[in-house]
C-alpha cells in the first residue's frame, strides 16, 4: 500500500514534498468478568495517514488525510487531489522536512521475553493477586499486551521505523462493603514488573474502599498540599507546554529563557527535562512524527529556563535546535522525606477531577474526589472538597520527594508538597 501512495504523490506535479506515517498494532487481548476469562482476541490494525505540502505564493500549505487497506487507487488520487486544493488554502511560513536518513530501530522490553499470551497471562495474575480482601473484588477487567510499528517516510528520502512493546491494563475495582462504589483504573507500561502491577492495583482498591467512608470536613481545614505522582505529571506538563517551540513562536509562552518559575524559592529547586525516553514509559520514542531523531533537553535548571524544545518546523522558525516533538517529562527528585511531611498538616489528593493549572492567571487547584487529611495526629480520608492557591507560591514552597516514581510519560518524585494553599 505505502508504494501505491508513493507513486500517486510522485505523479501529482502540484505536490512540493510530502511524509507518509504508519502505525501497525499487533495486539492479544484478555477480557475477564470476575476471574472468569470471557474473552481471548488477537488483532491486527494498520493506521495510515498521509501529508501533502504545496508551495504556493511563497507560503507553504500542507494538508493531511487518511488511507486504509479498503481505498482503491482511485480513491487515493481523489484523496490527494482534494488534500491538494486543501493545502492551497494555507499559507504557513516555508519551511523543510527532515533530509535523507534511514533509520530501524527497537525500544528494548521485557515485555518481549515471553511469547504475547504469557505475558499477558502474567499481568492477569499480578492483578488479581492485588485482590486480597474478601469485601472487594474486580468485577472487570481487560489485558491488552500490544507490538507497536511506526514508521514515516518523506520526499527527502528520509525513512525510518521503530517497534516497542507496550501493555495496558483496564480494570473495575470494587468494594462490596456498605454501599458499593467502582473504580475505573488504567495504566499503560513498557516494562513487565509484576510486583508493580499489583501494587498499582492494591493502591486502586485502597483507594475505592476509603471512597465510601470518605467524609467532607466540616471545619474549614489550614494545612499544605501533597500532590501525587499523576497530578505532578500534569503540573509540570503545564509548565513545559509553555516552553513549546510553538508556544514560543506565536508570543503566548508565560516563562522565557532566564526566567525564574518561582519567584523567592524556600523550597526545592526544580529541574525538569524532556527526554525521548523514559524505562517503564509506553511514551518513549526514537523519532517524532516527522522523523526526527529526538535528542532529550533540559528546560528548567534549578528553577530556571534554559532551553525550550520542539517540532522541525517552529524550530526552523526560530532558528532554534531541532530536538523533535519529546513527549516524556523527566522531573528531578528533591529532598523531602515522608518523616518531615508529616511535621505539620496535610492533605494529600489521591484522586483529583483533574488539575487545573493556569500560568497567566497564577492560579493551581482542582476538586478532590479523594484526599488524606493528615491532621498531625492521624490520616482521615475526606472528599467534597476543593484545593486553590497561587501557582508561584506553590512552586516556590514546592518540596519533592527523594523516592521516584514512573507515571505514565514522567520520571520524577512520588510526591510533592506545596504550601500557601486554601482547602474548601
Amino acid at each position: 500500500m505505502r508504494n501505491d501512495i508513493i507513486s500517486v504523490l510522485k505523479e501529482n506535479a502540484n505536490i512540493s514534498a510530502y511524509k507518509v506515517n504508519t502505525t501497525t498494532t499487533e495486539s492479544y487481548e484478555l477480557f475477564f468478568v470476575h476471574n472468569t476469562l470471557e474473552t481471548v482476541r488477537s488483532t491486527s490494525t494498520t493506521d495510515t495517514t498521509v501529508t501533502v505540502y504545496v508551495e504556493h505564493d511563497e507560503k507553504l500549505g500542507d494538508a493531511t488525510f487518511s488511507v486504509y487497506a479498503s481505498t482503491t487507487l482511485d480513491e487515493l488520487k481523489e484523496k490527494t487531489e482534494k488534500a491538494v486544493n486543501k493545502a492551497l488554502l494555507v499559507n504557513n511560513k516555508p519551511y523543510s522536512l527532515p533530509e535523507c536518513e534511514e533509520l530501524v530501530a527497537s525500544i528494548p522490553s521485557t515485555l518481549q521475553k515471553d511469547s504475547p499470551k504469557d505475558v499477558a497471562a502474567k499481568i492477569a495474575k499480578a492483578v488479581f493477586a492485588a485482590n486480597d480482601d474478601e469485601r472487594g473484588s474486580i468485577n472487570a477487567l481487560e489485558v491488552f499486551m500490544n507490538k507497536i510499528t511506526t514508521s514515516v517516510v518523506n520526499s527527502n528520502g528520509l525513512n525510518k521505523q521503530e517497534s516497542k512493546y507496550v501493555a495496558a491494563v483496564e480494570a473495575i475495582p470494587t468494594w462490596n462493603e456498605g454501599e458499593s462504589v467502582e473504580l475505573y483504573k488504567y495504566f499503560k507500561f513498557s516494562e513487565l514488573d509484576e510486583n508493580a502491577i499489583t501494587n498499582e492495583i492494591k493502591e486502586a482498591m485502597r483507594e475505592v474502599s476509603q471512597r465510601g467512608i470518605a467524609q467532607k470536613p466540616n471545619v474549614p481545614i489550614n494545612c499544605n498540599m501533597v500532590l501525587c505522582a499523576q497530578e505532578l505529571s500534569e503540573l509540570f506538563a503545564n509548565i513545559t507546554d509553555e516552553l513549546g517551540y510553538a508556544s514560543v513562536y506565536f508570543g503566548q509562552n508565560a516563562f522565557s529563557k532566564g526566567d525564574s518559575i518561582a519567584k523567592d524559592q524556600t523550597g526545592d529547586a526544580i529541574t525538569v527535562s524532556m527526554k525521548a525516553s523514559i524505562p517503564g514509559s509506553a511514551d518513549s520514542a526514537v523519532f517524532d512524527a516527522d522523523g526526527v531523531t529526538l535528542s532529550d533537553v533540559c528546560l528548567i535548571k534549578d528553577g530556571v529556563v534554559t532551553n525550550y524544545y520542539g517540532s522541525n518546523r517552529y524550530a526552523q522558525y526560530l532558528g532554534e535546535n531541532v530536538t523533535g516533538v519529546l513527549k516524556c517529562i523527566s522531573v528531578e527528585t528533591g529532598t523531602l522525606t515522608e518523616d518531615e511531611m508529616k511535621l505539620a498538616p496535610y492533605i494529600e489528593c489521591v484522586s483529583m477531577s483533574g488539575l487545573q493549572v493556569d500560568v497567566y492567571n497564577d492560579y493551581i487547584g482542582g476538586e478532590v474526589r479523594l484526599g488524606y487529611y493528615f491532621d498531625g495526629e492521624k490520616i482521615t480520608p475526606v472528599t467534597g472538597i476543593s484545593v486553590s492557591g497561587k501557582l508561584s507560591t506553590a512552586l516556590s514552597t514546592a518540596r519533592l520527594l527523594r523516592e521516584a516514581s514512573v507515571k505514565g510519560n514522567y520520571y520524577g518524585p512520588q510526591k510533592g508538597m506545596f504550601g500557601g494553599i486554601t482547602v474548601i
